[in-house]
């Protein structure tokens, strides 16, 4: 009897295997997209999720931490929407996670799972930080698996924030780290590699800061947005061996490559060589690298796919295994690591944790 109600669960099973549809084959999940631009303005999550289709299968989901003053006596009534736009200033825009949040509870259970939600409006230089992002997982449980995208150096943007950005040896930093540490938190993280416009045969101005601070959080799981790379931040002399150093480095095992942005795949694909260079070296280790769209609030899904569609000789020259583990593999062990341990934590007594308590 126990037999034939096995194969009878056994029939049911496959009955059921049979006429389910079968999965999308999307060719890539995105590891850093904003749902919203710099005056706080994106498509609804619903759009979004349709601009994905089945193309895309899973997306973090974020806005920009930062908001771009309208300020009347700089701009009149020509309102910015970038911070390029006018000199006016940004500043932290903390309402940012409960956006985030909300537009993530109005999904169903199967569109959540598509999605994976970063908290960003935090000052990064504040020693409040990582207080900020506790209170927003209490306040959401089963919302949040990250930080970020969060800007420490980036070229013409935390220039215009009041104080200017953090150092890389600020304990805010180191506090905020550690706590992601704690939790099981992903850092996503951009820290320009240098300055715009640098002198002649200077060192890298960030270079060394940002990999000792990478080196100081040993068990903090950390992406670094666009290699370093800017919109006139350029790869400096010896970049791609630089990369495949610390690549190589024990102590920058737990650090990820983004692939992000049209402006680094300018860099990666402005010449057949380089392409190889860079191919090279994903190669070598393809399970450290992580494809991005860094697309704006997208509404359709050509544009959305344009920086994929841009790194297609690059897909090809790396083969078919590890291109997927490029594409799809590699975020998906990261964050679904991420969404364990935190929904762990969510669930544990925290009372002797590593932040005190603050009124």
């Amino acid at each position: 009897m126990k037999t034939q109600a096995v194969l009878a669960l056994a029939v049911i099973a496959f009955v059921r295997a049979e006429a389910a549809p079968p999965a999308p084959h999307y060719i890539a999940n995105d590891g850093h997209v904003h749902l919203t631009n710099y005056v706080q303005v994106g498509p609804d999550i619903h759009t979004f999720l349709r601009v994905m289709g089945d193309k895309v299968g899973r997306a973090v989901l974020f806005g920009i931490p930062l908001q771009q003053e309208w300020s009347y006596r700089i701009d009149q009534n020509d309102a910015p929407t970038y911070y390029l736009d006018t000199d006016a200033d940004l500043y932290y825009y903390s309402f940012t996670d409960a956006v985030i949040a909300m537009a993530f509870r109005s999904l169903t259970p199967a569109e959540q799972g598509r999605f994976d939600p970063m908290i960003t409006g935090f000052n990064p230089a504040d020693m409040y930080a990582a207080d900020h992002v506790r209170r927003v997982l209490e306040t959401f449980p089963g919302v949040f698996e990250g930080i970020g995208e969060f800007s420490l150096h980036k070229e013409f943007v935390t220039s215009k924030l009041a104080g200017g950005p953090p150092s890389l040896e600020d304990p805010a930093l180191d506090r905020l780290f550690s706590f992601c540490e704690e939790v099981g938190l992903v850092v996503l993280v951009h820290c320009d590699v240098d300055t715009p416009f640098p002198r002649p045969n200077a060192e890298p101005a960030y270079l060394l800061g940002i990999a000792e601070l990478f080196k100081r959080h040993p068990k903090t799981t950390i992406i670094w947005a666009h290699i370093g790379l800017g919109r006139v931040v350029r790869p400096v002399k010896d970049q791609a061996k630089l990369v495949e150093r610390a690549l190589d480095n024990p102590k920058l095992s737990h650090v990820y490559f983004d692939l992000s942005w049209s402006e680094t795949a300018k860099y990666i694909m402005s010449s057949p060589d380089t392409m190889k260079v860079v191919a090279a070296i994903i190669a070598k280790h393809p399970d450290r690298f992580v494809f991005g769209t860094d697309e704006v609030g997208p509404t359709d899904q050509k544009t959305y796919l344009r920086v994929y569609d841009t790194y297609a000789p690059l897909w090809k020259a790396l083969g078919p295994r590890a291109a997927h583990m490029v594409l799809v593999e590699n975020y998906e062990r990261i964050f679904d690591e991420a969404r364990r341990r935190v929904r762990a934590w969510e669930t544990t007594d925290r009372s002797t944790g590593s932040l005190r308590q603050t009124r």
